[in-house]
């Protein structure tokens, strides 16, 4: 297959920018697909050299058929979705290499790409991958200028790329705020489920929180509107655990009773915040505790957990009130049965324990209270590298291993409670979360998940305990250093090794980036329907038909100002040649040899190259580097003026 001249230089640079734009789709397509256009890719690379290696037109109908036979392989023959659709752009880009002819291939393999460049931020919408993808579609932008202007070298043509990017950002950005949102199911064809990070599952066992602990994985950010709660107050309600097989605990089944519970009550201080969560498996919101007032659409089940139906593997906003002072009022009976539940009768030697810590006799304050100190005096242990527990693991935690994590604490609490006749449940959510000094927001990360126990008390409802700050209350009142924890699988509250000095740098620098990054994610990513439509408000616009006149209103002030910025320097250089031309006419005047007003620039020039010989040179170029400097096109404005300024200045020849 033979192809037209193209110069090597637009080939080389065209081949490196699709390089460049379908390099991130290696870990987004399956290896076989990627593979098979990197092996189109470098065929056509060497090609720019040896045209002789190329396939010929029967070779490209059977790498277009085994494209074919690949895409149905790989995705079982579905033909719509996300990776199905990428992966067909990326096999026809591929594919399309290998029938370069001439410019319009060019075009068409340049635009191709451009759809493929913008595949990539239906996986990752980051910061850096749109700082990645601009600069590529730069190059691309810079292949189309060569083409169209064979003399341009690549310094002069992304210099212009780099422009018209520059001025096509304006209306980037005005399309951005003022177009209408297209929200999902509009996109549904395009989407596949989405594989969302783990977090906290709806089946807690006690070594369920250990593994979340090594997670550097982002949960949710928050951003308060005042004060930030202090670091032993950050509890972030998530799920409750009401049923147990002995082993495993999960959500309670009975969700009937909700419209016979009492109305919680709340006091002291409040806070208010915006709470950005990461895509999820489920569709809770954790909030702190209490959430009294929420946006829409939450709701608040019968645990006091927020609910959202939205689709929990798309990264949400909302905002909401808590109190970290409540009261939830009665119990009804319900709730006393189903959290008093056991999965048998407890065996002699807990029943014992329970009636050491006098859990049949005094106050359930009381037994509270004992059943903490027997966990701090007895030296069990907070810790991450937990043995296997028994067939019971509630017994085999409280009498022979006595070291765990929070969930281990939080499930024996819990159990000796119910042994005690007392209501209680589990909670499992976050603890505490990393202060962004730059940005003021609180980070949480999987590491934060925790586990802890709820207990029903008359005349307070229900109330957190937490059995954890018994043992480790550190755990509860610092910061975990999530970094070390992660690196290390041990538990940490303080920096390792680096000095304070270096570790605040560190810090500093970091914080920076995640703010960078929490900004992105919140003006931009989020900025959905619903962002959009609040934020146009402030602006006193209400519905469609105002947004599209101020649509039209800044497209053609845009437009003015781009054509006004555009057109400046060259109407500048026009008068500036203009200038320096009348007064070489009025030199001329001194010969006796005046322009008459219907007189055209170039007739002038001949009549008086005519009547005065010995100038007719010098007119004759100066008429002419005027013209090109008023009307042409490929002349450089400071130095044809400075030409200009020259030779209209020659003193030969005038009186």
């Amino acid at each position: 297959m033979q192809t037209t001249e193209i110069p090597k230089r637009q080939l080389i640079f065209l081949l490196s920018a699709i390089g460049l734009i379908t390099l991130p789709h290696s870990l987004q397509i399956p290896i076989l697909l990627f593979c098979f256009f990197a092996l189109l890719w470098t065929w056509r690379f060497l090609g720019v050299w040896k045209k002789n290696v190329l396939p010929n037109p029967f070779l490209v109908f059977v790498l277009m058929l085994t494209g074919v036979g690949l895409l149905f392989f790989q995705y079982h023959g579905v033909v719509f979705g996300r990776d199905a659709g990428t992966g067909l752009f990326v096999v026809a880009l591929g594919l399309k290499l290998l029938e370069i002819k001439s410019a319009r291939d060019i075009y068409l393999i340049a635009y191709l790409a451009f759809v493929v460049a913008a595949t990539e931020f239906l996986y990752v919408q980051n910061v850096l991958m749109a700082i990645y993808i601009l600069v590529v579609c730069i190059l691309l932008i810079c292949t189309l200028i060569a083409v169209n202007h064979e003399q341009s070298n690549n310094t002069v043509s992304l210099k212009m790329a780099g422009k018209i990017v520059l001025q096509a950002l304006p209306i980037m950005a005005m399309l951005f705020v003022l177009f209408p949102r297209l929200e999902p199911p509009r996109w549904s064809l395009l989407q596949e489920e989405r594989k969302a990070p783990s977090g906290i599952s709806d089946t807690l066992e006690m070594d369920t929180m250990n593994k979340l602990a090594l997670s550097y994985d982002l949960a949710f950010r928050v951003k308060f509107e005042g004060d930030v709660p202090p670091q032993n107050q950050r509890y972030w309600r998530g799920v409750v655990f009401s049923f147990t097989d002995g082993k495993k605990w999960i959500q309670s089944s009975n969700t009937h009773f909700g419209h016979f519970m009492d109305t919680p009550t709340f006091s002291g201080k409040s806070y208010s915040y915006t709470l950005m969560l990461e895509p999820q498996q489920k569709n809770w919101v954790y909030s702190l505790e209490m959430p009294a007032e929420f946006s829409h659409p939450l709701s608040r089940n019968e645990s006091y957990q927020l609910i959202t139906p939205n689709n929990p593997t798309e990264r949400a906003e909302y905002k909401i009130k808590s109190y970290p002072n409540y009261n939830t009022g009665y119990i009804t009976k319900t709730e006393y049965r189903d959290n008093l539940q056991l999965p048998s009768e407890p065996s002699e030697k807990i029943t014992n324990l329970v009636k050491q810590l006098q859990g049949f006799d005094v106050s359930p304050e009381m037994f509270i209270q004992n059943v903490l100190n027997h966990f701090h005096n007895e030296k069990f242990v907070y810790t991450l590298a937990v043995p296997l527990m028994s067939e019971n693991p509630v017994e085999s935690f409280l009498f022979d291993e006595k070291q765990g994590f929070c969930s281990h604490y939080a499930t024996a609490f819990v159990y000796l409670m119910r042994v005690a006749h007392i209501p209680a449940r589990v909670v499992g959510g976050y603890q505490g979360g990393e202060l962004n000094k730059v940005g003021n927001f609180l980070e949480i990360r999987q590491a934060n998940a925790h586990a802890w126990a709820e207990v029903w008390l008359k005349g307070k409802g229900w109330i957190r305990i937490d059995p954890t700050t018994a043992i480790a209350p550190e755990r509860v009142e610092q910061e975990i250093d999530v970094a070390a924890q992660v690196e290390n699988g041990e538990l940490y509250f303080e920096p390792m090794t680096l000095s304070n000095q270096q570790m605040d740098w560190l810090k500093t620098v970091r914080h920076l980036w995640e703010n960078v990054d929490y900004s992105w994610q919140r003006w931009i990513i989020n900025y959905n329907n619903q962002n959009q439509a609040q934020f146009l408000k402030t602006f006193g616009i209400h519905n469609l038909q105002v947004m599209m006149y101020w649509l039209m209103y800044f497209m053609a002030l845009i437009l003015a100002l781009s054509a006004w910025f555009l057109l400046k320097k060259q109407y500048r250089a026009a008068d500036e040649a203009l200038i320096i031309y009348e007064k070489f006419c009025r030199k001329l005047e001194k010969n006796n040899l005046t322009r008459k007003p219907t007189e055209g620039f170039k007739d002038f020039s001949q009549r008086a190259a005519s009547e005065i010989p010995n100038l007719s040179i010098q007119i004759s170029e100066v008429t002419a580097l005027f013209l090109k400097i008023r009307y042409g096109k490929d002349c450089s404005s400071k130095e044809c003026l400075k030409e200009l300024k020259k030779i209209s200045t020659l003193k030969g020849g005038f009186k």
